[in-house]
């Protein structure tokens, strides 16, 4: 099973941590983790992201969407990483979570990455084509 683990930071802890936390000793506390992960077998990849300012969110509720620029002022906390592990179950993913090296202000929302078996697309027809392509390509993009 894949998961995500989704990193969410508090637009205060962010500052905090921008202005007191050496990124060099950051990089290398983060660096040791995905190398644990890395020698368990389960990590798959990770990212940081840009500070929201840099963001955009789409509306998809008119047309055409609306695009709003960031920051998003109603937000109390915003996506700032991600993980991708690849475990045998929830278990080994609430393990792997609890072990990430974050502080106050800030969480994990963990999500299982959901696999093609989860969805019906029927054995013929257009689901059973649309499955067959999706093979394809994640064949050629392993």
């Amino acid at each position: 099973m894949r998961w995500m683990l989704i990193m969410n930071v508090e637009p205060e802890a962010a500052r905090i941590a921008a202005e007191t936390m050496d990124m060099a000793e950051m990089f290398a506390i983060m660096g040791a983790y995905n190398a644990e992960m890395q020698k368990a077998g389960v990590f798959l990849s990770a990212e940081g992201l840009s500070d929201p300012k840099e963001g955009f969110h789409v509306d998809f509720s008119s047309q055409p969407p609306a695009v709003t620029d960031g920051p998003f002022a109603e937000s109390t906390e915003f996506f700032n990483g991600y993980w991708i592990i690849e475990v045998a179950d929830r278990a080994e993913a609430e393990h792997w979570a609890r072990k990430c090296p974050l502080g106050p202000g800030t969480s994990l929302e963990v999500r299982r990455i959901n696999d093609l078996a989860d969805f019906d697309l029927g054995e013929s027809g257009a689901g059973a084509e649309a499955l067959a392509k999706e093979q394809e390509w994640r064949a050629a993009n392993a």
